[in-house]
C-alpha cells in the first residue's frame, strides 16, 4: 500500500471545511471511529526490536480536526502471548510504531501473527465516548542472523575398508546448524584439513578414497574435517575421521564340499555339514537361501523304484484291470503304429506328439476301454509337455477325448492342457446334462518335465495327483454354452474333435507314456503315492531346533528347498541340516547338479554385499550289487521210462537260490595294518524279489516232436506271474519273492517221448533282480537219458578185415556225441563195459595202419608181375619167395563184444569203409558172415535222424 500522508493532506482542509458549516458548528460530539489498513506486513531483526511495516501503522478519524474526537490517542494488540506492542508517534496525524518487548528469536519463533486497533481521545479529556476502529491482521517475520556455528552429529567418524578398492563412498559426515534461515542453517561445504592423504570430501559429507588402499601399506587412517554453513561460518568443533584398512574379505559360503558322495542305503546325508556364510562384517536382516537339486536326468524326472510298470503295480499293492491306451504296436493294437517312439532308462515306450497328429483308438469288442466307463475311473499317464514359444494366445491342447455309451447316454470327458493349467472337462448326459470343466493351475504343466499325473474322477469329485501328491480343483466351471459333441463312442489321444463334422483339433505337443485307464474303481491316495511318488529328494532334518524367525520350504517333488532368516548365526545352523535322501536300496549311480542360491538385505543399501551362487553335485554311489546265487545238483541221471512218464522229470528238484551282499569295509588286523577288506553278508534284512528267471539250453533247440519242458500255468497265474515257453528257452516273468521262484523252478521237468533217441542234455538256469539290472550266476545241469540194454543184448560178432575203416576216416558224429559211459556210477552199465570199450579202438587202430601195410606191399607186388612168363624158370623161386614173406590175413579174425549201440555204429562205419578199401584188396571171399543188430530202441528212423544232424553243438 502506498504512503497515506499525501492522502492526510487531502483529508485535513475537507475536515476544516466541514467544521466551517453551520451544521457541524452546533454538534461537537464524537461521530467517527477511526480507520486504519486492515492488513500489515512486518520485518524485525533478531538484533533490532523494530518491526518494519508495510503500509506504515497511520490511524485517520473523520472527526479532525476536533480535539479529541479527531486525534488518535493509540493503538491496541490483541493475542495472548504476542511479544510486541504499538505505541503511537503523533496523535494528530495517528501515526503509530510497533515494536518487540523483548528481543525475539528465530531459532524459537520465525513468524507472529495478531491483530492491532486504533482508537481516539473521545469527547474530552477524560476520554468520554472513545471510538475504536476495525481489527486489522498484523503478520510478523523474524529474521535470522547467523549467529550459530555448525556443530558436528558425532565427533569420532570410524569405518573400516577392504583393501584394493575404490569407493564411491566409504562414509558420510554430518554437521548441522542452529540458525533458522536457509541461508544459515544449511552447511554449504566441508573440507578436509588434514594435508597429503588419498581422501577426498564433496559438499554433502561424503568421503571416498582417491587411489586403492592396500592392507600392506597404512592400516588406519585418521584426518580432520570442518563444516562451513552458507553464511561462510565455521564449525565450532571439527569431526575426526579414522578408516580401517582390511585385507580382502569376500563374501560368500565357505566350509563346504564340492563333490558330496552318497552310498545307497545310507539314509538322509547333511549336504552342507559344515557350511557358514561370511558376510564381511555387513550387517544383514534378511537372508534368503535356496537349495536346488536336479534330477530331471534320471529315469522320469527323478529316481524311482527300478521295476518295470506292471511289476511295480504288483508290488504296490495296485488292482488289476487297467487297460493301455499306448500300447506297443502289434497286428491288433496298430494306432500307435505312426507315433514317433523313444525308449527310457526303463526299457518303456515314449511316443512323441508333434502338434499335429494325435491316436484314433479303435472302439471295437475287444476293446474295453469304454465298457464300464462312467462316473467312475482312474486316467494315469507320464507326461512332459513341450512348451513352445508362441506371440499370440496359447491354445489349449487335448491330452485325451473320448465319448463313452453308457446305459442311460452318451457321456464325454476330455483332459487338455493350456498354458501351466491343466483341465478335466465332464459331460455326465449329453442329452441333458451340463458339462464341468475342474481347473488347477500347476508349474509342473509348463515346466517341460516329467510328471506323472493320475486323475481320479467319482463324480462330482475330482482329485488330480501329480507325482503322487494330490491337488484339489482350483476353479470349477459351468460351461453350459458349450456345443454337444456327436453322440458317437470314441477315443482319442493327443486331440479332440468338434461337432458332428469331425474336425479334428487342439493337438497335443510333448511326450506321453504309460497311459492307462481302470474303469470301474480308483486307485488309492497310498497305491498312487507307491506307483510314482520319487525316491529322492531334499530333505531338512532338524526342524524340532529351527531358530527363531527360521522359515523353510519344500516343494512337493522335493527339489527344491528354501530357507528365511534374520540371523546369521541361526541361518548358518539350520542350512546345515539340509540333507539329501534316497529310499532307494539300490539307488540309480550317476550325478545329480546341485545349486545354492542366496540373496541378502543389508541396513545399509549402498553397501550390500553379494553373495555368489554355490555349485556342486551329489554323486550316488554304485550300490552294492546283490549276488544271486542259484545252486543244487548239477548232474543227474534217470531212466527214459521216467522222462516218457506224463510227469517228466524235475530239472531243478532241490534249487537252492539265496542272495548276499559283498562290500568294502575298513578293517584292522593288528596295530601296523590298516586296510579294507571284503564283507560278505547275507541281506536278511532287505526284502529281494526276483523279476524273472529263464532255462535255456546248451546245444540245438527241443525237438518238439520227442521232447519238451513242462510246466504248470495255474501256478504262475496264482501268483501273477507269466510264462513263455519255446523250443529254446522257457522264462518266467514277474516279480515275486526268492522263495516263490523255487517253489516254481523244482516243478520244471523235462519230458521225452517213447522211444526217442536221446541220451544227454544241458540246460542252464539264470534269473534277474530289479528289472534286470542285476543277474545271478548261470547254473547248468546236465541230464542223462539211461535206455535199458538187456533188451539189446547180441552174441559176439566177428569181423573181417574189410570192416576197418580207411586211414584218415573219422569216427562218425554219433559215436562221438553219444556215449554210455558216465563219470557217475551208472548201474545198468558194467564197469568192464569202458576197459572193453578201449581195447577194441586199440585193435581197431592197429589194423588200419596193417591194412594200410598190406595195400602197399599189393602195390609193389603187383608191379614185380608185370613181365609176362616171369613165372617161368628161375622167376618161379623168386616169386615163392615174395608169396612166403607175405602176409596173409585171410584167415585174421577179430573178436569183439561191444553194447548194442556201439556194435551198431561200428558195423555202419565198417560198411562204409568197406566199400572204399575194396577198391586196393583182391582177397574179396575172405569175408566173416556178420548180422546187424536192432537198435536198443528198435527205433533205426528216429536214430537215423538224430544221427543226420550237422549240428554238432547239441549231443546226446
Amino acid at each position: 500500500m502506498g504512503d497515506p500522508r499525501p492522502r492526510a493532506a487531502v483529508l485535513l482542509p475537507l475536515l476544516c471545511l466541514c467544521a466551517a458549516l453551520p451544521g457541524s458548528a452546533s454538534n461537537k460530539a464524537n461521530k467517527h471511529k477511526p480507520w486504519i489498513e486492515a492488513e500489515y506486513q512486518g520485518i524485525v531483526m533478531e538484533n533490532d526490536n523494530t518491526v518494519l511495516l508495510n503500509p506504515p501503522l497511520f490511524a485517520l478519524d473523520k472527526d479532525a480536526p476536533l480535539r479529541y474526537a479527531g486525534e488518535i490517542c493509540g493503538f491496541r494488540i490483541h493475542g495472548a502471548g504476542v511479544p510486541f506492542e504499538a505505541v503511537i508517534l503523533d496523535k494528530a496525524t495517528g501515526e503509530g510504531l510497533i515494536r518487540a518487548k523483548e528481543p525475539v528469536d528465530c531459532e524459537a519463533h520465525k513468524e507472529h501473527t495478531f491483530t492491532i486497533q486504533a482508537y481516539d481521545c473521545g469527547e474530552g479529556p477524560d476520554g468520554a465516548n472513545t471510538k475504536k476502529s476495525h481489527k486489522a491482521t498484523v503478520h510478523v517475520r523474524v529474521n535470522d542472523v547467523n549467529e550459530f556455528a555448525p556443530v558436528f552429529v558425532e565427533k569420532l567418524y570410524r569405518v573400516a575398508v577392504t583393501e584394493g578398492k575404490l569407493y564411491d563412498r566409504i562414509l558420510r559426515v554430518e554437521a548441522i546448524d542452529g540458525d533458522c534461515s536457509p541461508q544459515y542453517s544449511q552447511i554449504c561445504y566441508y573440507e578436509i584439513l588434514t594435508p597429503n592423504i588419498p581422501f577426498l570430501i564433496d559438499n554433502d559429507g561424503n568421503i571416498e578414497n582417491t587411489e586403492k588402499l592396500q592392507y600392506s601399506g597404512d592400516r588406519v587412517y585418521k584426518f580432520t574435517v570442518t563444516a562451513y554453513d552458507c553464511g561462510k561460518k565455521r564449525a565450532s568443533d571439527d569431526a575426526e575421521v579414522e578408516i580401517q584398512v582390511k585385507p580382502t574379505c569376500k563374501p560368500s559360503w565357505q566350509g563346504w564340499n564340492k563333490r558330496i558322495e552318497y552310498t545307497p542305503g545310507a539314509g538322509s546325508l547333511a549336504l552342507f555339514p559344515t557350511i557358514h556364510l561370511e558376510t564381511c562384517d555387513e550387517p544383514l536382516w534378511n537372508i534368503q537361501a535356496t537349495v536346488e537339486l536336479q534330477t530331471n536326468h534320471v529315469a522320469k524326472g527323478c529316481d524311482r523304484d527300478n521295476y518295470s510298470e506292471k511289476s511295480l503295480r504288483k508290488l504296490c499293492g495296485a488292482a488289476s484291470g487297467e487297460i493301455d491306451l499306448l500300447p506297443v504296436p502289434s497286428p491288433t493294437a496298430n494306432w500307435t503304429a505312426r507315433l514317433s517312439v523313444h525308449y527310457s532308462q526303463d526299457s518303456s515306450l515314449i511316443y512323441w506328439f508333434n502338434g499335429s497328429q494325435a491316436a484314433q483308438v479303435p472302439v471295437v469288442n475287444g476293446l474295453n476301454a469304454h465298457e464300464g466307463l462312467s462316473d467312475h475311473f482312474t486316467l494315469s499317464v507320464w507326461m512332459k509337455h513341450a512348451v513352445v514359444p508362441s506371440k499370440g494366445r496359447r491354445e489349449e491342447e487335448t491330452v485325451i477325448c473320448s465319448t463313452v455309451r453308457s446305459e442311460d447316454g452318451y457321456s464325454h470327458y476330455s483332459l487338455a492342457v493350456h498354458g501351466c493349467r491343466i483341465a478335466f472337462l465332464y459331460w455326465p448326459l449329453l442329452e441333458s446334462a451340463r458339462p464341468v470343466k475342474f481347473l488347477w493351475k500347476l508349474e509342473q504343466v509348463c515346466d517341460d518335465e516329467w510328471h506323472h499325473y493320475a486323475l481320479n474322477l467319482e463324480f462330482p469329485t475330482v482329485t488330480l495327483y501329480v507325482d503322487g501328491v494330490s491337488y484339489d480343483p482350483a476353479l470349477i466351471h459351468d460351461n453350459g454354452l458349450i456345443h454337444p459333441p456327436r453322440q458317437e463312442p470314441s477315443l482319442m489321444i493327443g486331440a479332440c474333435w468338434t461337432g458332428d463334422a469331425l474336425s479334428i483339433h487342439h493337438y497335443f505337443h510333448g511326450y506321453l507314456a504309460g497311459f492307462t485307464v481302470r474303469p470301474g474303481s480308483l486307485e488309492s491316495r497310498e497305491v498312487i503315492e507307491c506307483l510314482y511318488a520319487c525316491r529322492e529328494g531334499l530333505d531338512y532334518s532338524d526342524f524340532d531346533s529351527l531358530g527363531k524367525g527360521m522359515k523353510v520350504h519344500v516343494n512337493p517333488s522335493q527339489s527344491l528347498l528354501t530357507l528365511e532368516g534374520d540371523d546369521v548365526e541361526t541361518f548358518n545352523h539350520a542350512i546345515q541340516h539340509v540333507a539329501y535322501m534316497n529310499s532307494l536300496r539300490f539307488a540309480t549311480p550317476g550325478v545329480r547338479p546341485l545349486r545354492l542360491t542366496t540373496s541378502v538385505k543389508c541396513f545399509s543399501e549402498e553397501s550390500c554385499v553379494s553373495i555368489p551362487d554355490v555349485e556342486g553335485y551329489v554323486v550316488v554311489l554304485q550300490p552294492d550289487a546283490p549276488q544271486i546265487l542259484l545252486s543244487g545238483n548239477a548232474h543227474s541221471a534217470h531212466p527214459a521210462s521216467d522222462f516218457e512218464a506224463p510227469d517228466g522229470v524235475p530239472l531243478f528238484p532241490n534249487l537252492q537260490i539265496s542272495c548276499s551282499i559283498s562290500h568294502q569295509v575298513e578293517a584292522k588286523k593288528d596295530e601296523n595294518w590298516h586296510g579294507t577288506v571284503t564283507d560278505t553278508r547275507m541281506s536278511d534284512e532287505i526284502v529281494h524279489n526276483l523279476d524273472g528267471c529263464e532255462i535255456s539250453l546248451v546245444g540245438d533247440d527241443l525237438d518238439p516232436e520227442r521232447e519238451y519242458l513242462l510246466l504248470d500255468g495255474a501256478l504262475l497265474q496264482q501268483r501273477g506271474l507269466e510264462l513263455v515257453n519255446t523250443s529254446a528257452y522257457l522264462t518266467v516273468t514277474g516279480v515275486e519273492s526268492i522263495a516263490v521262484y523255487e517253489e516254481i523252478l523244482r516243478q520244471v521237468s523235462y519230458h521225452i517221448n517213447h522211444g526217442a533217441a536221446l541220451y544227454e542234455r544241458k540246460f542252464h538256469l539264470s534269473c534277474t533282480e530289479m528289472n534286470g539290472r542285476y543277474s545271478s550266476n548261470e547254473f547248468t545241469v546236465e541230464v542223462n537219458v539211461l535206455h535199458n540194454m538187456n533188451q539189446a543184448a547180441h552174441p559176439n560178432h566177428i569181423l573181417n578185415s574189410q570192416q576197418f575203416v580207411h586211414r584218415g576216416h573219422h569216427l562218425p558224429p554219433e559215436l562221438s556225441g553219444h556215449s554210455l559211459a558216465s563219470t557217475h556210477n551208472n548201474p545198468m552199465v558194467p564197469s568192464a563195459a569202458t576197459v572193453i570199450i578201449v581195447v577194441c579202438v586199440g585193435f581197431l587202430a592197429l589194423m588200419v595202419i596193417l591194412g594200410i601195410l598190406r595195400i602197399h606191399s599189393l602195390h609193389r607186388r603187383g608191379t614185380g608181375q608185370e613181365i609176362p612168363g616171369a613165372a617161368e624158370g628161375g622167376h618161379t623161386n623168386n616169386g615163392g619167395k615174395e608169396s612166403d614173406m607175405f602176409w596173409d590175413d585171410s584167415a585174421l579174425t577179430i573178436i569183439v563184444n561191444p553194447m548194442e549201440s556201439y556194435q551198431s555204429c561200428q558195423e555202419r562205419a565198417g560198411g562204409s569203409g568197406e566199400g572204399r578199401a575194396g577198391e586196393g584188396m583182391d582177397d574179396e571171399d575172405d569175408s566173416t558172415d556178420s548180422e546187424t543188430p536192432d537198435s536198443p530202441d528198435s527205433n533205426d528212423v528216429g536214430d537215423r535222424h538224430i544221427m543226420g544232424r550237422s549240428d554238432g553243438s547239441r549231443r546226446y
